[in-house]
């Protein structure tokens, strides 16, 4: 194939990144916002907030994900990418501005709830259109780059609570979170209209397909993957600097070692995609959840200062990087025409573990005294996970079928280079 053939298909695949990373930025954002502003909202006596008060508005905020997840999956195997992709990011502006001028805990709690039905319904519908437009030998890696933009996204919260807080109102993070909004008119122009695979039968493929005989048992141990990495990544990213406070440390102490697990998250998973690439996924993904494990049990110790700010990017890297190499095991794993479906419902059960993580977290912290009883806490979904994951199929690739899909649309064959894309 000449240059002149494969370039156009080359400013395809970076258009689509590129899209794809502004997306999920916007998801970081939103996804950190709370556990930034959540200092600043406990020492708001005008509030009137505890700290179950915010594993609730966390729990609030996963509650409407799953609907989201489930919805947006199943839409984009029937109608493609674009619609959903423009209401779901539309839906989160305007969630965002809701919470802006919310003027108490209830509206807020409100305002997070439809928070978290836009950003539940982002993650299957942006991780289906970069490995659409990936090549195939670099999906894992185009798919990593993109939840990349997650951490980016979490990082810019982090430090404009740095800078803001707590001289400017809380809200006002809220307030910059309704700018995404203008992203709805890119998305319209650049994401195709209509399924980006040829579809084969007149409706999408979905749950009872994913629990059919020949699916049923990896589908069953996906959602518990998503569920232990949703509840990991939820309770880090809503408790970790009030953890950090309760272990000693002040607010911009706190939110510095945000930053570097934000950071963490982000450049680190790049590193591990290229593992995942060579062949390594289920290998990668079972090191990013006990990465996690043991970085966080490291963060409840004494140790110097610079040493923590390391371990706090590497409990980034494992939590965070978790839940990106759950996906890319998920679009893996399933065939084109259920892709979407299979992320949606994968991600919606998993949701389950984003609405239990900050409850479980402000449980574990309120029944226990020691300051580093969030940080054992936050260990038990990350050692369940590696479980979990160690029992998938090692090429990743679905039992061969009668039904399944035509030759070219099937995952490659184990052996393959392909294989654990």
């Amino acid at each position: 194939m000449t240059a002149t053939t494969t370039a156009p298909t080359t400013r395809k695949q970076a258009g689509v990144l590129a899209l794809s990373c502004l997306i999920f930025f916007v998801d970081g954002y939103d996804l950190f916002t709370l556990g930034t502003i959540g200092p600043s909202l406990l020492h708001d006596r005008a509030w009137g907030a505890s700290p179950s008060t915010l594993g609730t508005l966390g729990s609030m905020t996963a509650l409407g994900m799953p609907v989201g997840s489930i919805l947006a999956g199943w839409a984009a195997d029937r109608w493609g990418r674009r619609i959903p992709m423009v209401a779901a990011v539309s839906w989160i502006s305007m969630s965002m501005l809701l919470a802006a001028f919310a003027a108490n805990l209830e509206m807020l709690g409100a305002a997070r709830f439809c928070t978290g039905i836009g950003v539940g319904a982002l993650a299957p519908l942006v991780s289906a259109f970069v490995t659409d437009g990936a090549p195939a030998h670099r999906r894992t890696m185009h798919l990593a780059i993109a939840l990349g933009a997650i951490g980016i996204g979490g990082t810019a919260s982090a430090v404009l609570g740095r800078v803001l807080l707590p001289e400017t109102h809380f809200q006002t993070l809220f307030l910059i979170g309704a700018l995404p909004i203008l992203l709805a008119p890119v998305i319209w122009r650049l994401v195709p209209a209509g399924p980006t695979h040829r579809v084969h039968a007149s409706a999408p493929e979905g749950v009872g397909k994913l629990l059919s005989a020949h699916y049923r048992r990896d589908t069953v141990l996906f959602w518990l993957a998503t569920f232990m990495s949703m509840t990991l990544v939820y309770s880090t990213t809503a408790w970790l600097p009030t953890i950090m406070m309760k272990s000693g440390y002040n607010l911009s102490s706190s939110l510095e070692f945000l930053i570097a697990f934000t950071i963490g998250a982000s450049f680190g998973g790049l590193g591990a995609a290229a593992l995942a690439d060579r062949g390594h996924l289920k290998l990668v993904t079972m090191g990013t959840f006990l990465l996690a494990a043991v970085s966080l049990l490291v963060l409840s110790t004494n140790q110097p200062r610079p040493l923590l700010l390391v371990v706090s990017a590497l409990a980034g890297l494992g939590s965070l990087g978790c839940q990106s190499m759950v996906i890319a095991c998920m679009t893996t794993y399933y065939p084109p025409s259920l892709r979407g479906t299979g992320l949606g419902f994968g991600l919606g059960v998993g949701r389950l573990g984003a609405i239990a993580g900050p409850t479980y977290l402000s449980i574990a912290t309120a029944t226990f005294a020691s300051s580093r009883a969030g940080f054992f806490a936050f260990v038990v979904p990350a050692i369940l996970g590696a479980a979990t994951v160690s029992l998938l199929p090692r090429t990743l690739t679905p039992p061969p079928q009668p039904t399944d899909e035509p030759a070219g649309h099937r995952a490659p064959a184990a052996g393959s280079t392909a294989a654990l894309d």
